[in-house]
Parts: C-alpha cells; structure tokens; sequence
C-alpha cells in the first residue's frame, strides 16, 4: 500500500507534483479539556501570540496553552517559542465532505495520535492543556492537502536550535481592517471585510481569497459564495468582501486572503465554524437515519447528505423495518474502521459518508501503540543547506522499521544517514534543500506515524551593488551586480518598471555565478534613468546618465529661387552621421511622401521634391535629433502669369447674358508673384472704381461685373496680365440677348367638330436670339381664362387644336419663345365656333360564340358631340354579300349585344354606329368575319405582376389576392400547397367564370409557401404558382459575448438568431449600459455583421451590452444581453491635443453626381437625378432644351439634401430631349445634362388627338417602324 504523500508551494508559489496521493483521514477526537474551559466553553488561545490556520484537509495534533495572548498587528504570522491549533470539532470533518460523492470511505485501522512537544515545562502541566489527537488511517481515500502551519524542532535539534527565534520575512502592512473568524449555524450568512487605504497605491491591489492552503474561491462564485469590491473616492479606501449564503457544513474551515500591490504583500487567515444541533445516537434509528435516496424523496433519512448530489439511476429501495432488531451504535463503536462498510451493507446502510460523519462525532478511546513508545512529532523545520533528525521511540526494537518521503522508500544514502540508539531510530537528512520539504513517514510493521518537513529558504543579499555610468550615446554599457547565492532569482528594474529581456528587447541579462550582467549594447538618452537590482535579500540601485555627442555642421543650408514645376534639393552635411533629424517648413513638420523624398547618409541629409509647387515655398528648417541647434533657408517659387479660360466652359469664349441681368464674368488666374491685371473694351480700360463697369482682382482671380446689362455691353474684352516672370494676354465675347417680339394675331382658316386649323408668321424681332418655338393658347369668348393647349413648343407657325366644346365660341392667341424667355402674347385671333357629329365607337369584339347566336361589344365613342348619344345601331352581313342586316330594331344604350337566329357554320361581319341627333358615326366594324360555331378556348391563366415574384406579408394582415385566367367552358379550378390541398378553415378560395380568389384573414407564418393553382378545361391544363411567404419579428441572437476589453474599447461576437422571422437578417442593434444605471443607449443601429468594436466608453464606468436583431418586419422584441460586464480600466497616458483652424466650408456649386441618359416608357412617370455640393445652399434651375421649366404641372422638382430630383408625369414621345439642371450661388454656378428618349408611345388615333400635325405623326410612325424592325 503506497504511502501518504503531500503537496506544498514551491518559492514560486506553484505547487510542488507529489509522486503519491494522501489518505484521507479517519479523525476522531480525543478532548481532556480542564473544568473551567469546558464549563466556559470557550476556545484556547496560544501563548506564543500565534493562531495557526486551520485546514480542513489535515489536522495535526498540537498541545496548546490555555492562557491567551494578542497577536501583532491583525496577522496569523508564527512567532517564536510555541505552536498553537485553535481547537475546532468540525475541522476534520470538512476534509471528508471536500472530497466529493466519488470519493471511497476509509476503512482502516487509526493509527495512534502523535502529540508535539511543548518547549517549555509549563507548557507539561496536564490541568492547562487540551490534547487533540489525529487518527491517519493506513489505507484510505486522497486528501486535498496538508496543514502548513504548524512547526516543530524535532527531537534530534540541541538547545541553542530551540532558543534561536524563527525569522519570518515581514509582510508589508496594506491591509488596515482584516477578515475576522465567525462561528455560524448552518444555513446562516456570514461576510468577511478587508479594508486597504488606496493613498500611496497608483492602481487597485489585487485581492485573492482563498479556502485552506490551493482553493482559489474566485472560479466557485455562484449561489452560495460571493466576492465584492467597492471604492470610496472620499476616504481613499478599497473595500473587498466575501460573502457566504446559506452556509452548509463542509464550508467550514480555515480561510486566508491576500493582497498584492507590485512588489508589497499582505495576507490574513480566518476560520469559519458551521456549528449545527446536536442528536443524541440512542434516539436515532440509524438503519433508517442513513437510509440513502437516489432522487432526494420523502423516504429518504434525516441525516441523508446524498438526496442533493447529482441524480443516479433508479434503484428498488430495500425494505427496511421500522424498528430495529439490533444496536448497531455499539457493532459499530467495538469494531475496526476496516470493518465499518462490511457492517453498513450487511444491516443495510447505504449513506456509509454520513455514518462515520456521525462516528466521528463520537467519543473514542485513544489506543496505545503497540510498535511506537514514541511517534514523530506533527512538523519539523529545516534551514535550507542545514541538516535534521527525525527520531522515534520504538516499543519493540525488533521490528522492521521502514521510512518513506511522500510515499517512496527511502534508502540509505549520503544525504539520508539513519542511525540506532537503543530503541531510537533516527534519520538524519543532510544538506536540505527544497525538495526535501515533503511528508516523511515511518512504518513499524502494521502502525505507521506521519510528520512533515517545512525547508526555510534563505533570503538572497546583494554582496556587491551596481556602479553609476555616464556616457554617450552609441556606447556598451554593462551593469554588474554580485549576490551570496549562484542561480539566484534576481529582477532588473528601470524607474521601478521591470526591464524586458525579450529576444527582440535592446537589452540583454546574463549571469556568471554569483554575477548578474545587464548589457545595452548601443545606448541612447532613452536609455539614462535610475536602473535597480531585486533579490529576495535586498536591492540596489545606480544612476545611469547617456549624453549627446556635440554636433559639427560641415555644410550648412542655402536659399534658392525655383521655376515653379521645377525640382527643388536642399543639402546639408553635420556630424556625426548617425543623428536622425527632422525638416521642418514654415514650423510643420515634413512628412516624406510620393512628392517628398527625405534621404540620410552618413553625414549627409537630402530633401528632393521632383516638382515643385506654390505651397513647396517658405522657410525650411532642419533639426538634428536631440540638439538645440538647427540649420535653416528660404525657398522661393516664381510663376509667369496665366488666364485659365478651359476652366470657364465658355463655347468659342462667348459669354451670352440677358438684358437687365447682372453679369459678373469671375476667370481665374496663376502667376508667382501675383500679377498686376487690366480689362480692355476696345481701346477703353475698365477701371475698378467704374459704377455700372467695373474690373476686380483679388487672390487667384480677376472678375468683370456689369450691374445692369445693355445690348450696347456686346462685344470683346481684353485682359492683360504681368509680372515679373513674364505677361500674358486673354479675349472674352459678351453676347447681350433679349426675349423676342410678340408675333402678330393667328388666322383660323378651317374650323371641324372640335378642333380648328390655325397659322401665323414669326415675330419681327427675335430678341437676339432664334426663334425655338411658339406657345398657343385658347379661351371661351366669354370667359377671361386662357388655357395653354402645348407644353412642348411648336417649331411650325401652323396648329391644329382639339378637344373643343361644339357651339361654344373661341379665340386663340400665340407666344414666342427663344433661349431668353417667353415673348408677350399675340393679339386674339377672331372668334370661331366647333360644330361635328360623334365619333365611331371602339374596341369591337366578338365576346362569345355559340352555334346560333354571336356576341359583340364595344365601348364608347371617344368623342361625343354637343347633341349627345341616343343609343347604338348593330348589324351584320353574310360574307360573300354586300347586304347589312339590322339586328336591333330599337336602339341599345348598352355597349354589348347578341345577335341570335345565325345558321351554324355560316361567317358573318359585324358592325356598330352610334347615333345622336346629328346622325349616325362612322360605323366601327370586325377586322374578320366571325364562324358561328362554339370552339374550345384553351385555359390561360394571366398572374399579376406583383404576384409573379415572391408576395410578402406580415403576421396578422389580411391576404385577398385575385388571379384572373380564361378558358372556354367555364373552367375547373384546383389549389394545392406544397403538393397538397389547402385547408379551407385557414385560407378561404372563391372561384368565378373568370378569376380565382384566395383569401386568408390574418396570415400565420404556417400559411407561407408555393401555392400552385391549376385551371383545366376538358383535356387543357394550365397552371400557375404562387409564392407567399409571412414575415415575422425576429428572435434576439443566440450568444452576446465579450471578446476583449482594451482602453476605451469593448470587442463584442455575437451569433445570428435561432428565429430569423422567416425573412432574412438585415441587421443589428446594439445598446450598451452603465452598471450602476442599467440605463440602455443606443451605440448603434443597422449594423450588419456579428462583431463590432465599440468605442469612446467612459474610462472606469463598467458597461453591459445587448444587442436586437432586425429584419423587414423591425427589431425583435426581446434582446440578448451579455452575461460578463466590461469594466474600462483608466490607463497611464496623457493626451496631447492640437490646436486647429476651423475650416472654410464656403464653396461654389458643384456636381458630384451628374445626369445620366436615360430611356423611359411612355405613359409611365420618368425621374432624373442628380447631386450637387455648394455653401451657401444653390439655386436649382431645370431646363428643357434650354428653355427654362416654369410653374408647368407637368414636372415636379425635388430637393433635399444636395440631391435634386425632376419628375416627368407620364411623358409622351415629346417630352425627349435634352435636359439642363443649373445650380447657382453667390459663389459661383454649374451645370449638368443628359438626353432623355422616350419609348413607346401613342397610336395614331391618340397622337390626332392631341392634336399633333399629321406630317409630324407620319414622321413619328415612320421611326416607330424602323425601331421595331431593329
């Protein structure tokens, strides 16, 4: 059977891998206390000052004095000259609960107690001691640990050993109120406070709490356990609490928190009691008591501990009486712990943990050893390097005696010497490192003793210090450091911050025995500051000071004239050659780039700019790194002058400009330095102080402003310009135009039923610019309101107008136009009066057929006189005769008729008049005869065009969608969905002669699908799909989780939802929230993808995050929320603002986003689109082939935020053309254009209705054709 084995913390503070594993202890407890303690009940007190930490894996048995002490400061340190244990009956308990369900009970033999030898003889006296004896089974379960804090000098140490005090390393004092101990019932609460003052710490100390000597209680927070921190800004205090809920047994134990702050420690132990009420065993019936419960049910015992564990398998409980036919307190009391489980299964105990919970409770006699007269004491401690003596007292010197470390053998060996002393044994173990710190046992046949040896490490000193270094830059400098130790741990610092020693850091550690170097190879100023050495024995530290060689200018700056466009190079040469510099113009720092080209060669620094420009001139000033001094020079950019007018657009250099209108002609000009400018008209200059003419320079530009333009203002302008580099000379052509005359009153020669033929002759005056067409207008003679009759201009001097009302009089009037504007109207022509007879009726067709009988309708005549419609005249004609046979003796004022008593087989034409009171209309008759016999029509189904894609609606709305189809006879109609047939008690179908109705009233997502509808007649089948899909809210994503946390940052993933609504994601919304508000902000919405980096977050606030889904339908109704929050820790870095000029945002129109060509159908409304940029807003002006679009209801004109939008209301094949959008400022115009075509059109009927030229429609057709044979 292996040995019991430990675990420890290496310097390191890691725990040391043990080759074995530690029993668990069987632990009974053996108390003697002295009258008064136990009518007190109180808890001893050691005398030595020091209470050890209670563990709840291990418990030693230690002799402890009945007289208290005050301990120093608030700590658990170990003093010198005794060892206390706080006595604590639930303490082995806690070892046997922390092992979990899966842990086996132990079931050997105890071995006998071993007690620690007090150092004084007072300490002997049996009237003040308690005596607590620890029972370690031979064979039992791991334990999680061992107790650490109990010390012992061992029997093999002399007297000087004992009188030496222990030296503990002091801890640095952070904490100003530690935890304190606390007994509680079970289910009651506790919290434990730690206090540390926040006024010499920079940043939060770091706080770990622990249970026993490993349990990091900060990955077990939940339900029962909680840790806190809170910060109070006023009194500068850090507040760290621990609280337990709800406390159950096994948490009690010792605890211990620590606080670390850079190099200071501090640490607290504190036990935690769970006290719970006593039972006495008569009257328990411990058959039922321990009766275990799988699932935790009713019948399950008043001490089952099972019933909260994980649930196992089902099993038939075993049936037990109610009373019991045998004491098995007292099977159990004279039995050996091996013997315990045999006993529990055979009178049905299943809950074998509770049991020897509760026979542990008992009070036992200890027995006396057989093979030990005396044990080891509980712990040793060893320096390290020294040496140490474990002895015992055998009872029978014959025995076998065998010594094991952490379960292994121990074999003689130089470092291991055992040595025979009559009936003592004794182990001797030389030159003690940290590996000898383990468990040692001793086995003497059956019994064995345990101890533990505690190696102190010694501290490392610093034999000889680091030196002061001053040099400069460039150099090797080398930091030597000697400690008393070779393989020491030691730490570099530079101003208190650890230096790195990385493979790419700059500096480099080595070590040669007992020194340590620390080695730059090429030092800089960064380098100087205050460097320092750690051991755990001490510090030191030198100042280390890198100067700047002094600098040498062998080739200093020189100032140069530059032609603009030409390179510029500036040269200088300094020592030494490996100092960086900066350049520097006008102050600002010069960046290298594609124009700039910055060069360092040696001694030599270049900047090279291949082209100069003007912002390339000014001062220029070179700075050597890490020097006061600097080399400067000037640049200057000469220029000739220039006149830019390409940039001006102006067609052959002519400026048109309407009459009245101001005229400011703004041209730019170039020239370095800036040239002196003079306007010329003829031979006249135009000077600046003129009141109606005048000339303006100022900057980059030279202006012309005419106040009010005079026809006398046409003609050439000149413009001279001259600098010192040189003259240059431009010409402008101002053209001055005018609206034209109005023409003379139109002559009506021939007047029709409702429309007139008119003509006229061009104004005498065109205003100075062509005529582009004629406006006509028309009123009633006795109304006052003339109507516009084109909206597009006629080119020809002749017009037909239509649509007049019969015997009604009127006049007609005429305007010119050109490229300035609409002339003043005509005088009226004489008035005339429309008089004409109804138009044929439309659209004839034959509407069924049978084997008698043919049934035709029509429409309406388009044109109705004055006189009105008395009704309609139908006949027919044999084909092959000329004869027309009156069908309706009376006349039918309805549009569809059947004409009855046919031969079957026969054709027949058909026609129809309509009839008033001047007369029958021209007939309207049947391109084809008609044979009087009933075919089959094949079915057709025709699907609107919004149900030939994907109909979409959302939950809870109506669905009524109407297809129409056709068919002869009337057709069968069938619906499926998915392959099957629809329910009718959720989606209601309704079926005529000529369409299908389907109607759902509140759509579900279940109704989505392809819905397929099938028209039949006889063997003819034609079918159509539908494809419904409703739309729903989505679910909120699946998983929020923070990725990292850095600065003012927050990385945040997420997961698309479960439930996209049954539409597709089309984004996210994501919130954020202060923890100490919980009040939601919105960061940012529509956002597309499923990771996203939020910023600008408020350095120490601690923030939440959730995020909602979005579709179609709008953002789901709940959100998914983060279930970690992010605290924005504040760093160490100062922020250096910039100073700067606001920027001038004034600017001229112009076009970001031009016109483009476009197509558009006739009959369907048509939009251009366009954007401009400008400050102050623009003027927006639309134009039809030049001509301005006024208050004209045709067109609509949309602006909103820079984009200018034209719509076109259902545009007839006149409406194409060419289309200006204008934008002007104070600043300056622009414009854009692009050509709009029209697509299909009008027929022939509805272009002589609107009244359109025949020779104009004759053209129209004509290219109608050619276009459909392409």
């Amino acid at each position: 059977m292996p040995e019991p084995t430990k675990k420890d913390e290496t310097p390191n503070g890691k725990p040391e891998e043990s080759n074995g594993a530690l029993p668990l202890p069987e632990i009974s407890l053996e108390i003697s206390p002295p009258p008064e303690s136990v009518a007190e009940e109180k808890e001893p007190v050691e005398t030595d000052g020091k209470k050890p930490e209670p563990t709840e894996h291990e418990p030693l048995q230690a002799v402890v004095a009945q007289e208290p002490s005050p301990t120093e400061n608030g700590s658990n340190q170990p003093q010198p000259g005794g060892v206390g244990v706080k006595e604590q009956a639930e303490s082995s308990n806690s070892a046997v609960k922390e092992e979990g369900p899966c842990s086996p009970p132990p079931t050997d033999d105890d071995a006998a107690a071993a007690t620690t030898p007090s150092p004084t003889p007072q300490a002997e006296d049996a009237n003040s001691l308690k005596k607590l004896s620890v029972e370690l089974p031979n064979d039992s379960v791991p334990a999680m640990g061992r107790k650490d804090s109990v010390w012992s000098l061992g029997d093999g140490q002399g007297p000087d050993d004992l009188e030496k005090p222990i030296d503990s390393p002091p801890k640095s004092t952070l904490m100003i109120e530690s935890p304190q101990s606390a007994v509680i019932p079970v289910g009651g609460d506790a919290t434990f406070v730690a206090k540390v003052e926040a006024k010499d710490l920079l940043r939060k100390p770091t706080v770990k709490w622990f249970k026993g000597k490993w349990m990091d209680l900060a990955s077990k927070t939940g339900k029962h356990l909680q840790l806190k921190e809170t910060f109070d800004r006023l009194t500068k205090m850090h507040t760290f609490e621990m609280h337990i809920i709800k406390a159950k047994d096994n948490y009690a134990g010792n605890y211990r928190c620590e606080v670390t702050y850079k190099d200071k420690f501090d640490s607290c132990s504190f036990d935690l009691e769970i006290k719970e009420a006593e039972q006495g065993s008569q009257n328990i019936d411990i058959r039922s008591a321990f009766k275990r419960s799988s699932e935790g049910q009713d019948d399950a015992g008043e001490l089952d501990f099972s019933g909260l564990l994980k649930h196992r398998n089902q099993r038939e409980p075993k049936h037990q009486d109610d009373t019991p036919e045998v004491d098995v307190w007292e099977i159990l009391k004279n039995a050996r712990p091996d013997q315990y489980e045999k006993i529990a299964f055979e009178y049905g105990i299943t809950d074998l943990r509770g049991l020897l919970k509760r026979m542990k409770k008992i009070p036992r006699e200890e027995k006396k050893s057989e093979a030990f007269a005396k044990k080891l004491d509980p712990a040793y401690q060893a320096d390290k390097g020294g040496k140490i003596r474990l002895v015992v007292d055998l009872a029978d010197p014959t025995v076998e005696l065998k010594w094991y470390k952490n379960g292994q053998e121990i074999r003689p060996t130089p470092k291991y010497i055992f040595e025979h002393k009559g009936t003592q044994r004794i182990m001797v173990i030389n030159n003690c490192s940290m590996n000898d710190d383990a468990a040692y046992s001793v086995a003497a046949g059956d019994e064995k003793c345990t101890t533990e040896l505690f190696v102190k490490e010694l501290p490392v000193k610093i034999v000889k210090g680091i030196e002061a270094v001053k040099t400069t830059v460039n150099e090797r400098i080398e930091l030597e450091c000697e400690v008393s130790e070779e393989g020491a741990q030691v730490k570099w610092m530079k101003n208190g911050v650890e230096v790195p020693t990385g493979v790419r850091s700059r500096y480099r550690v080595k070590c040669e025995g007992t020194k340590h170097f620390l080695v730059i190879d090429d030092a800089s100023r960064e380098d100087t500051g205050t460097y320092s050495i750690m051991a755990s024995g001490g510090t030191s530290e030198a100042q280390v000071h890198i100067d700047l060689k002094p600098l040498k200018v062998f080739q200093d700056l020189q100032d140069t004239t530059v032609l603009l466009g030409q390179p510029i190079k500036l040269h200088c040469e300094i020592y030494p050659g490996n100092v960086p510099g900066r350049w520097y113009r006008n102050g600002q720092l010069i960046q290298p780039n594609d124009r700039i080209n910055i060069v360092h060669r040696n001694k030599v620094h270049r900047l090279e700019i291949p082209a100069s420009s003007l912002h390339d001139a000014g001062d220029y000033t070179f700075v050597p790194e890490g020097y006061s001094q600097s080399l400067s020079a000037k640049i200057h950019i000469i220029d000739p002058p220039r006149v830019h007018l390409e940039s001006m657009n102006f067609p052959d250099n002519t400026v048109t400009i309407v009459a009245g209108n101001k005229l400011r002609l703004e041209i730019p000009i170039s020239g370095e330095p800036a040239p002196r400018v003079v306007w010329m008209k003829g031979e006249r200059v135009i000077l600046e102080s003129g009141n109606r003419v005048r000339a303006e320079t100022c900057g980059d530009q030279t202006s012309l402003t005419i106040e009010v333009t005079e026809r006398e203002d046409t003609g050439n302008y000149k413009i001279v310009l001259q600098n010192e580099a040189g003259e240059a000379t431009a010409s402008v052509k101002i053209k001055v135009v005018d609206i034209p005359d109005p023409p003379e009153a139109p002559l009506v020669p021939e007047v029709g039923g409702d429309w007139c033929s008119m003509t006229w002759d061009p104004p005498k005056y065109d205003g100075g610019s062509p005529i582009l067409g004629y406006f006509i207008e028309r009123k009633k003679k006795q109304s006052s309101r003339w109507m516009r009759l084109n909206f597009d201009q006629i080119k020809e001097t002749s017009f037909e107008p239509k649509k007049m009302i019969e015997g009604v009089p009127y006049e007609v009037r005429i305007f010119a136009v050109n490229a300035i504007g609409v002339s003043k109207p005509s005088e009226p022509s004489k008035a005339f009066t429309p008089l004409a007879v109804t138009s044929e009726p439309t659209m004839l067709v034959v509407d069924d057929v049978t084997d008698t009988t043919v049934t035709v309708k029509w429409r309406p005549p388009e044109t109705i006189g004055a006189a009105g419609l008395d009704g309609y005249l139908v006949e027919y004609s044999i084909e092959g005769t000329d004869d027309w046979v009156i069908s309706n003796e009376e006349l039918t004022d309805k549009t569809k008729f059947t004409i009855s008593g046919l031969t079957p087989g026969c054709k027949i034409l058909v026609r129809v008049k309509a009839l008033n009171a001047a007369g029958a209309s021209a007939p309207r008759t049947l391109q084809h005869s008609v044979l009087v016999k009933e075919v089959i029509e094949p079915p057709k189904i025709r699907v609107p065009r919004h149900l030939k894609q994907t109909y979409t609606r959302r939950v809870g709305e109506a669905v009524n969608l109407v297809v129409p189809f056709m068919g002869k006879p009337r057709p069968k109609v069938t619906w499926l969905k998915e392959g099957k047939a629809i329910d009718q008690t959720h989606v209601s179908i309704r079926n005529t002669d000529c369409d299908s109705i389907i109607f759902i009233r509140k759509a579900e997502r279940s109704h989505s699908g392809k819905y397929e509808m099938s028209v039949q007649v006889e063997n003819h089948v034609d079918t159509a799909i539908l494809d419904i899909q409703v739309v729903d809210l989505p679910g909120p994503p699946q998983c929020v989780t923070i990725e990292d946390v850095w600065g003012g940052n927050v990385a945040l993933v997420w997961t698309p939802p479960k439930d996209n609504g049954n539409a597709p994601i089309t984004g996210y919304t994501i919130q954020k929230a202060d923890k100490k508000t919980m009040e939601w902000f919105t960061c940012i919405e529509h956002y597309h993808r499923t990771c996203i980096t939020i910023t600008e977050l408020v350095v120490g606030n601690e923030y939440f995050f959730r995020i909602y889904a979005e579709n179609m339908c709008g953002l789901s109704e709940t959100a998914t929320q983060t279930k970690k929050s992010a605290l924005i820790v504040k760093e160490g870095m100062q922020v250096k603002t910039h100073d700067f000029n606001d920027r001038d945002f004034m600017e001229a129109p112009k076009f970001t986003q031009p016109l483009i060509n476009t197509f558009a159908i006739a009959g369907y409304n048509a939009t251009l689109n366009c954007s401009v940029r400008a400050n102050p807003r623009a003027k927006v002006i639309w134009m039809k082939n030049k001509i301005t679009i006024i208050d004209d209801p045709r067109y609509r004109m949309f602006s909103n935020q820079g984009v200018c939008t034209l719509e076109i209301r259902k545009p007839s094949p006149y409406d194409g053309g060419m289309y200006t959008c204008k934008a002007i400022n104070d600043l300056g115009e622009a414009q854009v254009d692009c050509k709009l075509e029209i697509k299909g059109g009008f027929t022939f009927y509805e272009l002589m209705q609107r009244g359109v030229p025949l020779h104009l429609i004759d053209k129209y057709m004509n290219e109608k054709v050619v276009d459909n044979e392409k």
